[in-house]
């Protein structure tokens, strides 16, 4: 599951979620589960969804920006989901303008050309505060919690929000519970009525774990889903308003935005090196300084005129120390090139791209005298890079071991050798495998041996040793050959990057080795 979601973007696969509720829903209507009729949910969703879209396209080129389809579908599906379908005058007209002003929020509800408010909880309140029509909320619906349920998990497990999701529904649905209880329900019928009547799954899965309007660290992320799943469940009227789930969340995002959020930052492309016949690095010149911590990643907006279905916004492990000047990180280019990267191929020196967030709890120990065990697979090598260019590794006690599919494929070999020697603890293992009279390249800064007489010319050339798996796949290491290669490793932290298949192979690996924590570098990509 890992390698198929892997292939999805984060919106591209919210997209498709949403797109299956709506199309659920209407199935429901048809089949008389639902009360709305079928004429004025169809509409309804036509109207969202066109409205949104058209009104994006306008704000796009009114404040002369790339539009973004696929967000715009994503708000229109979710204000499907909140409003009331109705054919009323007054319940279309706040609905239109829910619309208009949830896109319109994305660019002047902004903090440099990154929006702050959930777009869609945001159209919702405003247009609430008109009068002319409320969020109800009514994808909380039993009927719904059979396509719901699974469509939230699986968003939630992309963007390994699981955590994230769990505190906030301890929270809100242990006071709604109480609540329920002290009325006279039962137990089972307070639980009931807090998960299938109250919009929790849908608010968490949908919009509270929004990427864009998170905090940056997780510890963050945490505080601010039990923060908001206390407003969301405490009833309160202060006159002009009341408790709403759109509200709770608007407040969440202000919360988020004052404790970490980052806008955009400009990036003005420098240059690009190979690294392998398969792997470039790509340096950029920040229009402002950019923060970030080693084994943090970048998202950057890859506009692209022919949509492959992979999305515009890409994430991108930092490769480079937070001390220098250029920001920089690697992809690999092997074919087929994706859209977005074939906009990364294309760019020219002084062409300009939008970084739009710097997020990421892949981060060393505070503690440097831990020992720590780094497991690099193929690519996933980069933000080992950025503990390495920043002085991280340097001075711990840190193992390092890079995964590649054959001996020429390793990325950033000669800095890796380089550091090695300087102390870093390097082991180098090509998965392909090497027939027994295979010579050593040091030259390239590949350090495989094939056999014992192998192994004592790379040992006394001073570089890593490692020998083939005889497996094909390019992040393969089973557990006894982990623990013979680090016997040590239950009194090292692991932190393994790579692959979503690879990590989740090797993470086995080293929990069966005798790891006891287990780092992985797990991001959204959307």
């Amino acid at each position: 599951m890992d390698t198929a979601l892997g292939r999805i973007t984060m919106y591209r696969l919210t997209l498709m979620v949403l797109a299956v509720l709506a199309t659920y829903s209407l199935v429901l209507e048809l089949l008389g589960w639902l009360t709305f009729g079928f004429p004025e949910m169809a509409a309804h969703l036509v109207i969202c969804l066109g409205a949104t879209y058209a009104a994006n396209k306008v704000m796009a080129a009114l404040f002369r920006v790339p539009p973004h389809p696929e967000s715009s579908l994503i708000t229109g599906l979710l204000l499907y989901f909140l409003f009331w379908p109705s054919f009323r005058p007054l319940d279309l007209a706040g609905t239109l303008l829910a619309c208009v002003l949830a896109s319109l929020s994305k660019y002047v509800l902004a903090w440099r050309g990154r929006h702050i408010f959930n777009p869609a909880a945001a159209g919702a309140f405003l247009a609430g505060l008109t009068g002319l029509n409320i969020a109800t909320w009514w994808a909380a619906t039993p009927a719904m919690l059979i396509v719901v349920v699974p469509g939230v998990l699986l968003v939630l497990y992309r963007m390994g929000k699981l955590r994230m999701a769990g505190v906030f529904l301890a929270m809100a649905a242990g006071i709604i519970t109480v609540e329920l209880l002290g009325a006279g329900m039962s137990a089972g019928q307070a639980m009931w009525q807090a998960l299938a009547q109250r919009p929790l799954l849908f608010f968490v899965g949908f919009m509270l774990t929004e990427p864009l309007t998170l905090p940056p660290r997780r510890w963050q992320q945490l505080a601010l889903a039990a923060v908001v799943g206390a407003i969301f469940a405490v009833p309160y009227n202060l006159g002009f308003v009341a408790n709403s789930p759109e509200l709770a969340l608007l407040v969440g995002n202000i919360v988020a935005f004052l404790v970490g959020q980052r806008g955009s930052v400009d990036l003005a492309f420098v240059g690009a090196e190979s690294l392998t016949a398969t792997t470039r690095e790509f340096s950029f010149r920040p229009s402002r300084p950019v923060r970030f911590q080693p084994g943090q990643y970048l998202e950057v907006d890859l506009p692209h005129a022919r949509s492959d279905g992979k999305g515009r916004r890409r994430v991108f492990s930092l490769a480079g120390s937070p001390r220098e000047p250029l920001i920089r990180f690697a992809v690999r280019t092997s074919e087929p090139v994706s859209a977005a990267k074939g906009v990364l191929l294309a760019l020219k020196p002084g062409d300009r791209l939008r970084a739009t967030t710097v997020g990421g709890d892949f981060l060393l120990p505070r503690d440097t005298a831990k020992p720590v065990l780094l497991i690099a697979a193929g690519i996933g090598i980069t933000p080992f890079m950025s503990y390495l260019r920043s002085g991280e590794l340097q001075r711990r006690d840190a193992l390092l071991i890079v995964l590649a599919r054959n001996q020429h494929e390793v990325p950033f070999a000669d800095e890796l050798r380089r550091a090695h020697n300087a102390g870093v603890r390097t082991i180098i293992r090509a998965t392909g495998g090497l027939r027994a009279d295979s010579s050593i390249d040091n030259s390239a800064g590949d350090d495989v041996a094939g056999n014992d007489a192998a192994r004592d010319a790379v040992d006394q050339s001073g570089a890593a040793v490692s020998t083939p798996s005889g497996q094909g796949s390019p992040g393969w290491l089973d557990a006894a050959g982990l623990a013979d290669l680090v016997p040590e490793i239950n009194d090292r932290e692991v932190y393994i990057s790579g692959s979503p298949s690879s990590v989740a192979s090797l993470r086995a690996a080293a929990r069966q080795a005798g790891a006891r924590r287990v780092h992985t570098d797990s991001f959204a990509g959307y």
